[in-house]
């Protein structure tokens, strides 16, 4: 799922871990910023608004918008407020709402 980012990672070789982002697994560093290493990855859109369906990610990366929300275990949280940890599984939030498909 890697594709062209602009944004780098600094350090030479961190700990990996893996995580499943909408089933894709995805190589991240081990403790980082969960949006940021998302973004790194190649990941952009992190979520879809549920009244118009508009693409949606990190935009403050400090706790204030929300527009970073992912869900994790059935938890929908903001992806700039965790860290990586090995295994963690992320899906976008509320896509059985904007799916059709009842709730």
């Amino acid at each position: 799922m890697k594709t062209a980012s602009p944004f780098l990672e600094l350090e030479a070789a961190p700990a990996r871990a893996t995580v499943w982002f909408d089933g894709e697994p995805l190589d991240l560093p081990q403790g980082a910023n969960l949006a940021a290493a998302l973004l790194a990855a190649g990941v952009a859109v992190f979520r879809h608004t549920p009244a118009s369906g508009a693409p949606r990610g990190p935009f403050c990366l400090m706790g204030a918008c929300f527009d970073c929300l992912v869900e994790i275990d059935g938890v929908v949280r903001q992806a700039c407020m965790l860290e990586v940890e090995d295994g963690l599984r992320v899906t976008r939030p509320h896509e059985a709402e904007d799916s059709g498909a009842p709730v």
